[in-house]
């Protein structure tokens, strides 16, 4: 058992196995979990659409408070490929949120410097519900886990080899963040935090890795240099919603920053053990985002973290000794702080899964400190209590798997909340729309909520212009100029019984008819049917 390990075959085939099967809990049932693809994700996939069309992939898109266009236009290289489909739009979380999986292992090994590490890290972020939450949504957030577990890795690994490859691909990375989502502009602070630890950790840093930092700067600029001219052209796009919604705004924290800040950040740590978020699309309210037995491991490696930096400056100072294994906590703590920081910076909707989601790699990193204490003790022990520490350390690894898994893909999956929270109802929609005769005139009235798109419509109706495109003939969202044509369906977004009394009086056969597509979730709507003129 000691040996297991060491064959480098068998290590990355366990490796690339866990990373398969998250890859295979990813993207298991996507098409129609969750229940409905959201109007913020088919906000992205209209767009992709649109610059596909016109051959115009952006750099940011002012829908929707502005987005970062990096995760877009590979949405639009996926629509292209296969078609403005559910899958095709969250095809690429899949794949970030699984090479976030690798990464963070990797991240483990070269942080750790033991095999079984990198596996029981990489098993955490395959396993674990909030990653995999996430990694079945088309949102551009799942792109900062893997840049960030990649990043470090990198940069990790070129401090132990001294070489310069690796300070590059990390710079690359690095730049490329500024164009993936809000939160990854907290990233540099990782740097900011890490750095006295760095210098602490490494004899002449600054003169044997000087180099090493101008290549990743220079790198790192390259990857970014797009975004920041963006930013110089159109300084607003950099602003945000997130001003609005700052704990510094006197709006928010009505003249009481501190208290405030304190709320948010007490809130932000109870969210990990405690009490989570809140929104049916980030998590399984009211219950905290990691397991109960995970989330006790990653307190215990948080606080061993903490003890361990503290026994290694005080070891510095009084001895003079610089040791690499302090740069490792310094990592581990400035990165959650830091990744942590977009979520306790606002005070909309806190605890937020999403804002936070840079601290995934550092959370499953901390849980995997005891785990591999676990480990190494199954690895010293000898019958009875081999088989006991075995026992201990295969119940918590797989029983939380089991958990996590029984919770999304059973519980989750089948709660009515779920599927409200998801509008399911609006790919119902869409759905009925496209099952309709081809001769039937469809009119869709746009009266659902959310701030109005470029092509006219609020967001909530982007959901049926995605997936409607190219498929349906015959089909008009509403404006004030239609002209009616029958036979016809009209389908308004929200009940309204004035839309049928103006429509009955205007054509006296018109009928109201409920369509339920999924009974017992709450998804049926209402559609008025016009016939054929005699």
């Amino acid at each position: 058992m000691r040996y297991f390990l060491h064959s480098r075959a068998v290590y990355w085939s366990i490796l690339l196995a866990v990373v398969a099967f998250g890859f295979a809990v990813r993207n298991y049932r996507i098409d129609t979990l969750p229940a409905g693809l959201y109007p913020d994700e088919a906000m992205n996939g209209v767009d992709a659409i649109g610059a596909n069309e016109a051959g115009d992939y952006k750099v940011f898109y002012p829908n929707n408070n502005g987005r970062e266009g990096l995760f877009i236009n590979l949405q639009a290289f996926a629509v292209k490929a296969f078609g403005n489909t559910t899958p095709a739009l969250k095809l690429f979380s899949g794949i970030f949120g699984t090479l976030a999986v690798l990464g963070t292992g990797l991240l483990a090994w070269e942080l750790f410097r033991r095999r079984s590490a990198s596996i029981l890290a990489a098993f955490l972020m395959a396993t674990s519900y909030w990653a995999i939450n996430f990694s079945r949504i088309g949102f551009r957030a799942i792109m900062v886990p893997f840049l960030l577990s990649f990043i470090f890795y990198c940069f990790f690994r070129g401090l132990r080899t001294g070489k310069f490859l690796p300070f590059a691909i990390a710079g690359l990375l690095f730049g490329s963040g500024l164009d993936t989502y809000v939160a990854f502009r907290l990233a540099p602070l990782i740097l900011i935090l890490l750095l006295p630890f760095l210098f602490l950790s490494y004899e002449h840093f600054l003169r044997r890795f000087w180099k090493h930092a101008l290549l990743f700067v220079f790198t790192a600029a390259l990857t970014a240099a797009p975004m920041f001219y963006a930013f110089i052209v159109t300084p607003d796009i950099f602003v945000s919603r997130s001003a609005a919604i700052s704990v510094f705004a006197p709006e928010v924290n009505h003249g009481h920053l501190l208290a405030t800040l304190g709320k948010t950040v007490v809130l932000s740590l109870a969210k990990y053990n405690f009490y989570g978020d809140q929104n049916w699309r980030h998590n399984f309210p009211p219950y905290p985002i990691l397991d109960p037995v995970i989330g006790a491991f990653f307190l215990a490696g948080l606080l061993f973290s903490v003890g361990m930096a503290y026994r290694l400056l005080r070891k510095h100072y009084r001895d003079g000794t610089y040791d690499p294994e302090l740069a490792v906590h310094g990592l581990l703590l400035a990165g959650f702080l830091s990744m942590l920081a977009p979520e306790f910076l606002t005070e909309e909707g806190l605890p937020h899964a999403l804002r936070s989601i840079g601290t995934q790699p550092f959370v499953f990193l901390f849980a995997t400190i005891p785990l591999l204490f676990i480990w190494n003790r199954t690895l010293r022990a000898k019958g009875t209590r081999r088989l006991m520490f075995v026992s201990v350390l295969a119940l918590a690894v797989f029983g939380s798997a089991f958990f996590n898994l029984t919770k999304y893909f059973i519980f989750y999956a089948e709660n009515p909340n779920q599927h409200g929270a998801w509008n399911e109802n609006y790919t119902l929609m869409a759905n009925y729309l496209m099952s309709l005769p081809q001769d039937v005139h469809k009119y869709v009235f746009a009266n659902g909520p959310g701030i109005q798109a470029d092509n006219g419509l609020p967001i909530s109706a982007e959901t049926l212009v995605f997936l409607t495109h190219g498929h349906v003939d015959n089909l008009e969202f509403l404006k004030p100029e239609t002209s009616f044509q029958t036979p016809a369906i009209i389908l308004p977004m929200q009940a309204d019984g004035q839309v049928f009394a103006d429509m009955k009086r205007r054509y006296p056969n018109a009928t109201e008819m409920t369509v339920d597509m999924d009974p017992g979730y709450g998804s049926d709507f209402t559609v008025i049917v016009l016939p054929a003129d005699r």
